[in-house]
């Protein structure tokens, strides 16, 4: 992974000696799928194909989505399921090392059922691959966006590396990945002084709890130095399974950006998918210091 890192962000300084460059289709759209297609032994010819309709499909868990919105949902849920139930089949009669087939020979001793057990190892590869993509590529997005936009703070950074943690953290709870999650009631309850009923659905503004101001002091400002904990991978049974990759691979490319490009910064404002829960940065069009002048951009407080 950060042998990836590394060409990826060498790839874009190279663009940055012509002028400005996109983040997003350089860097943070490509780390998460070749992570994770790497490791699941997946096509790199399919890595294309496989963010688009992880794009699409992820409109079906949007806050109050369209019906053009679930259109698109559906059918790319249709290709997916033709996509990993066929990756399953092919690792079922030709199976490796890679952990689709290591799924499956688990699920082969836990489950004496074979279509079962194949079901089970394709929602598990599916869910993986899901996850691994949408938020781990804003969560980068967004990294870039933040540092970028506070030169002193990314300054800051370069002399105290081992603080890149925290800084991760920081954007983590700042401008988190997912606004918003939605459950639906198992019982009666009361929720922060409000009665909800069973069976009724509940948004959670994971977004709004990171901005608490009775758990943060002067919440809407970005400060990498702040000793934060937040919501942003969900809790208890919720608790997002690739968090720590998702943290592994914004360290690995922070790092990376520093060292490579200490210039680094926002030539435009960028441009967001209309969503409200799935944030996701579509375009950040930055540029380096060290080959161009590029005044300092009205972005997130510095």
């Amino acid at each position: 992974m950060e042998r990836t890192t590394d060409r990826l962000v060498a790839r874009l300084a190279e663009r940055l000696r012509d002028g400005v460059a996109d983040f997003v289709p350089l860097v943070s759209e490509e780390l998460p799928v070749i992570t994770i297609g790497e490791w699941m032994g997946l096509p790199a010819a399919d890595f294309p194909l496989l963010r688009a309709l992880t794009h699409d499909q992820v409109f079906t868990q949007e806050l109050l989505p369209s019906p053009s919105q679930l259109m698109i949902s559906d059918n790319a849920t249709r290709t997916l399921h033709e996509y990993f139930s066929a990756l399953v089949r092919d690792r079922r009669r030709s199976p490796g090392d890679d952990p689709v087939s290591q799924w499956l020979r688990i699920w082969d001793e836990l489950e004496p059922d074979r279509d079962r057990a194949d079901e089970a190892v394709y929602y598990l590869a599916l869910l993986v691959v899901l996850a691994a993509l949408e938020t781990t590529s804003t969560l980068l997005s967004t990294m870039a966006w933040l540092i970028a936009g506070h030169p002193r703070q990314m300054g800051w950074l370069r002399a105290h590396p081992q603080d890149i943690p925290g800084a991760v953290e920081e954007v983590l709870r700042y401008d988190p990945p997912i606004h918003v999650v939605t459950r639906v009631a198992g019982d009666d309850m009361r929720l922060a002084d409000i009665d909800v009923r069973k069976d009724e659905t509940v948004h959670l503004m994971l977004a709004a709890a990171n901005h608490d101001p009775a758990q943060y002091a002067d919440p809407h400002i970005f400060d990498i130095r702040r000793k934060v904990s937040h919501l942003s991978f969900g809790g208890g049974i919720h608790y997002c399974v690739g968090a720590p990759l998702a943290r592994m691979e914004a360290a690995a490319l922070l790092t990376s950006l520093l060292r490579r490009l200490p210039g680094l910064r926002l030539h435009r404002p960028p441009e967001w998918a209309p969503r409200v829960a799935f944030r996701r940065l579509t375009t950040l069009q930055v540029a380096d210091t060290a080959h161009e002048r590029v005044p300092h951009q009205a972005g997130p407080r510095d």
